[in-house]
Order: structure tokens, then C-alpha cells, then sequence
């Protein structure tokens, strides 16, 4: 019975330890957020059993959580890497899948259509200059290349709000919407699919949108990024206490079969 006890908490120790490497490897990604690994006992007995002789069987992984927490905001001076205040996600669509993503990660650029996107063809979304967030779906973000007077694009802003402004070489401006927050009532169940993008599921719920600065989804920082929420500090703590958890359960083994040995060589 030792003997499995211990297998689980090798096994259990084995994914605290690839979590806290996940986390340490990404310290430098923006938009990352770290997870934790949340372990329980196992107990097995019936209705007949004594309660005072029940012995625990070992441990489990109930689930892997991850923490949003707000990271850090560093100022880079791009009019297009942008950082939420609040809890609000930036919603993103695949050009060509159409699959819809949530990131924390603000770290936009314009192609030669003139789409805001990521760098990896997920265009941002924004609400129209007259939609209703509550009733207009999103749209994605496209800087007109002339506007109607013939004149060529110069540059954009982006306010607090989230209003982008496109700013043309005759001096007039455009406004080209505002960019469109998502939030969620669980944010612990959205899915990770790397890139610092999230996908929404059933334990998440349905994605709430709005714009900045309504109710919780924050003000937008332009000229900022958020990065990683992961302090190595306490991650290198995490990994030495994962490295003991394993060691311990390594020692329980080898102690386990030094007694398991001693009984086979007993002598009548």
C-alpha cells in the first residue's frame, strides 16, 4: 500500500514541478498569468469501517488554477501596445479560422490592410463609433488607408476609453471606434491556447462585452503593456518545495522496499 501511496505523490510532485517551470519560463511573456496546482487526499472506506482506523491512500491533482492577477505595467511609447486597468480582456478573431480569442496581451500593430492585429492574424475587435456595446456585436479594427478627402493616414491614438482616432496628413481626425472588452464571471475556467490567448468554455460562461472604463473592465494604458504576473521570487520558493515534496515521496519508496526486503530475507 506504501508503495502507491507514494507513486501519487511522485506523480503529484512531477506536475507541481512542470507548472512552476511553466510559470518560470514565462516570466518575461506579457500578458502571461501564472497558475498554481491545487492537490487533495484520497480516503477510501465503507459505511462499516472504523473511523478511527481509516488511512489515507494518497494524493491527487484536483485542479491546476490559474491566478489573473494584475502583472506589472511597463511603458513602451507604442500608440498600440495598450494595457487594461481593470479585468477586462482584449477580444481578438482569426482571420482565417474566425475563431474568437481573449488575451491580456495588448501588443498590437497594423498589417498592410490596415487591421489592428496581433501579429499572429488575430485581428482586435471594437465596437463601431454608433453601436450599443450591450446590443452591437464587435467588428474588427481597420484603419482606412486614405479617408474621404483623398488624404493619407499619419498616425492614431487611443484614448482611456477606448476610442480610436486616425489622424490623416490633411489634419483632419476619424474616429474608428472603441475597442471592445470582454469580461467573464469565472475567469479561472477559460482555456489556455498559448500566445498568451485564452478561449471561453462552459465553466468559463459566455464572454460579457463592454468598453473601457463601464464597471469593472478598467481604462485602457496606451503606450503600455502588461507583463508576466509571476514573481520569480516565489516561483524558485515553489520549486524548492516541489523538488522536497518529491524527495520525501522518493524516500517513502526506498524506505518501503528496505522493509519489504528485510521481511523477505527473514529466516525461521
Amino acid at each position: 500500500m506504501s508503495f502507491y501511496t507514494s507513486l501519487s505523490g511522485l506523480k503529484n510532485a512531477q506536475t507541481d514541478l512542470n507548472v512552476v517551470a511553466h510559470n518560470i519560463a514565462n516570466a518575461e511573456t506579457a500578458g502571461f498569468k501564472k497558475s498554481r496546482v491545487d492537490f487533495g487526499d484520497i480516503v477510501a472506506g465503507s459505511a462499516f469501517s472504523n473511523p478511527k482506523m481509516t488511512q489515507g491512500i494518497g494524493s491527487t491533482v484536483q485542479a491546476i488554477t490559474q491566478n489573473f492577477s494584475i502583472g506589472p505595467i511597463e511603458q513602451t511609447g507604442s500608440a498600440l501596445d495598450l494595457a487594461v486597468s481593470g479585468d477586462g480582456f482584449f477580444t481578438t478573431v482569426n482571420a482565417d479560422t474566425g475563431k474568437r480569442l481573449f488575451t491580456r496581451n495588448g501588443s498590437f500593430t497594423t498589417d498592410e490592410n490596415g487591421f489592428i492585429q496581433d501579429g499572429s492574424m488575430n485581428r482586435m475587435q471594437i465596437f463601431a463609433p454608433a453601436a450599443d456595446p450591450l446590443v452591437d456585436p464587435p467588428i474588427d479594427a481597420q484603419i482606412p488607408a486614405v479617408n474621404g478627402a483623398g488624404a493619407s493616414f499619419a498616425g492614431l491614438s487611443v484614448d482611456v476609453d477606448g476610442t480610436i482616432t486616425a489622424t490623416y496628413d490633411d489634419g483632419s481626425n476619424e474616429d474608428i471606434g472603441r475597442v471592445a472588452l470582454a469580461s467573464f464571471i469565472s475567469p479561472s475556467g477559460l482555456q489556455q491556447v498559448g500566445s498568451s490567448n485564452w478561449q471561453a468554455t462552459g465553466l468559463s460562461g459566455a464572454p460579457n462585452y463592454g468598453q473601457p472604463t463601464f464597471g469593472s473592465f478598467g481604462q485602457l494604458l496606451s503606450g503600455a503593456l502588461e507583463r508576466s504576473n509571476v514573481d520569480i521570487a516565489e516561483e524558485l520558493v515553489s520549486l524548492i518545495t516541489a523538488q522536497r515534496y518529491f524527495q520525501a515521496n522518493a524516500k517513502a519508496i526506498d524506505t518501503a522496499t528496505q522493509i519489504s526486503q528485510t521481511v523477505i530475507n527473514l529466516r525461521t
